[in-house]
């Protein structure tokens, strides 16, 4: 999105990967543990929301090692900068921005990060703001190389922990990434969006999972369901968690049926009329199907009359039996 390189980051964007891999938080252990497709997930679902945001808040760190005036210093002059920051971030994302004059001040907003690392080297919460900003502009490697940066000074902060993670993932590194998610929900277990995270590698990458041979299919399940359960539980507001967790039931190895339709249950009595509702009913009829519960599928398609879902209702219908005593 916007064509920037900072002087400072020319020797420190070299093998980020690999060097990511090799510093990787220690493994937190999986816990042990003794078809048809589904409709699509529904455009009433927003996307879950990035702890991160547009706006950058200034990340708590340890700074003890630091003398006082200094992290007093420090912190005013990121202040200005995390300022600045997140209102060229806000006015990018306005309709008719100038986006001229806006790269232009990213520019000299990047420029002025440069000087002020170089100023102050060993503060962590300025990589953790500048790395950010990176990845918000497109800089995804040079982002991570800072971030790294930040993890090297402070290996207790959960959204450097997240960001680095995300990175893996985005290189195709699970097995990688899944170490630097477990650590950020270990860091900060009350934010659900990192459980979610965690939840969705888990679902994306399984079948690297299970290559890997580090994990099983049960505990691949286990921890991607308790992933999703615990972020939902911590967010009951937010729809997004509540109908990962119920869709996980499709992902595991051995089907719990009876556990997925009251968890659709559940989510159906939190929704708006309409859409909403409707579509987790084609999810519970499914559900009801693979059942061979076919007359009480029948009876909950027939609720269904949103145009836009009647593609999916018809090839639940085409699964049911012309005539059935079930």
């Amino acid at each position: 999105m916007f064509p920037f390189r900072p002087l400072l980051l020319a020797g420190l964007t070299l093998a980020v990967a690999a060097r990511l891999a090799a510093e990787a938080p220690a493994p937190l252990a999986a816990p042990k543990t003794p078809a048809t497709a589904p409709p699509a997930p529904p455009s009433f679902v927003p996307p879950a929301q990035d702890p991160t945001g547009l706006a950058i808040d200034l990340p708590a760190t340890d700074s003890a090692n630091l003398p006082a005036d200094v992290i007093a210093q420090a912190t005013a002059r990121l202040k200005d900068l995390v300022a600045r920051q997140n209102a060229l971030l806000t006015a990018a994302e306005k309709e008719g921005a100038d986006m001229d004059n806006i790269k232009r001040d990213i520019q000299t907003l990047l420029f002025d990060y440069d000087s002020y690392l170089r100023t102050y080297p060993t503060f962590a919460p300025g990589y953790v703001t500048y790395g950010v900003l990176l990845g918000k502009v497109g800089m995804r490697r040079e982002s991570a190389a800072i971030l790294l940066k930040a993890n090297q000074l402070d290996a207790n902060l959960p959204l450097v922990k997240n960001q680095l993670g995300n990175y893996l993932a985005e290189q195709g590194e699970p097995i990688e990434a899944v170490n630097y998610y477990l650590a950020a929900v270990h860091l900060a277990p009350n934010e659900p969006f990192y459980h979610y995270q965690l939840g969705r590698l888990l679902t994306e990458a399984r079948d690297d999972f299970l290559k890997s041979g580090q994990w099983t299919a049960a505990q691949i399940d286990q921890t991607m369901q308790d992933a999703f359960k615990h972020a939902a539980d911590l967010a009951p507001d937010n729809i997004v968690y509540s109908y990962a967790y119920a869709y996980s039931f499709y992902d595991l190895a051995v089907p719990r049926w009876d556990e997925a339709l009251k968890a659709w249950g559940a989510l159906e009595d939190r929704v708006d009329p309409g859409l909403q509702k409707q579509t987790i009913r084609l999810h519970a009829a499914n559900i009801l199907i693979k059942q061979q519960k076919y007359n009480h599928a029948r009876v909950l398609l027939n609720t269904v009359t949103v145009d836009t879902l009647q593609p999916e209702k018809q090839k639940l219908l085409d699964q049911l039996p012309a005539a059935s005593g079930k």
